[in-house]
């Protein structure tokens, strides 16, 4: 009797672990690089997506990495032109699923040129303009005396709270100084180059879908880089149909 509950628990263990192993085995990781149809050149910002709604975007480099499962298939778009979908069983080596899009890259000839880094420069400026941006309204602040004299106010202070006209000022000059820097960092991130990358807008027409569906700070801050360039692939859709900008992704007025 004991020899058939020990029977049956191990058959058990083994069902649960045999069940374990093949769900953790139904997930897979696909990776490779996209270069355009000469395969010398790596392709950045070309949309990677699988039929179970997983999507990334390529790196600088051309890279990608997506998580699927064996039944999923994925495909390559770019410039809103698709691809077709690749089966996840029949690619023969996942660790490697290089693709080559039939796109051509214009090659330049190389000039070194020193590019203007925006994280150094907002540094440098916070590093610059730091007694502005340390600024806070005065306030009564108690201090305690080196000759025991016990603890009293802060004279220059008190003084400071009185000085309204140089008060207002800081608070201007900081509060511009900090919309500058929410600015930089929206048009970091939103930049022409990338808007043309993904669009094929340029000349006026750039220019205006630039100016109208410029996204809110926080949107930009917060957005991933897959949910960022997807919000302009939309906001071109709207864009080429004469619509608005969606309210959830501008400033509040």
């Amino acid at each position: 009797m004991h020899l058939r509950n020990f029977y049956i628990l191990l058959i058990t263990v083994i069902t649960f672990l045999g069940t374990t192993i093949s769900a953790s085995a139904q997930l897979y990781k696909i990776r490779g690089t996209v270069y355009d149809s000469s395969r010398n050149h790596p392709m950045e910002a070309v949309t990677v997506l699988s039929t179970s709604g997983e999507g990334v975007v390529t790196n600088t480099e051309g890279n990608y990495v997506i998580e699927v499962s064996e039944k999923d298939s994925i495909w390559f778009s770019y410039l809103n032109k698709p691809t077709i979908k690749f089966p996840v069983l029949k690619i023969a080596n996942p660790m490697s699923f290089d693709i080559s899009l039939q796109v051509n890259v214009p090659v330049m000839k190389e000039v070194k040129i020193k590019l203007k880094n925006y994280r150094q420069d907002s540094i440098q400026n916070r590093v610059d303009y730091a007694k502005i941006f340390n600024y806070e309204k005065p306030g009564l602040k108690t201090t305690s005396s080196s000759f025991g004299a016990g603890v009293g106010f802060d004279l220059d202070e008190i003084i400071n709270i009185f000085r309204f006209k140089r008060n207002r000022s800081m608070a201007s000059f900081q509060k511009r100084l900090l919309q500058e820097e929410e600015d930089n960092f929206v048009l970091h991130r939103f930049s022409k180059a990338l808007v043309r990358r993904l669009t094929s807008l340029d000349g006026n027409a750039l220019d205006s879908f630039m100016r109208v569906f410029r996204p809110s700070y926080l949107f930009t801050k917060y957005s991933g880089d897959y949910d960022f360039q997807l919000y302009i692939k939309q906001a071109y859709n709207r864009f080429q149909k004469g619509l608005p900008p969606d309210a959830l992704f501008k400033e509040e007025e």
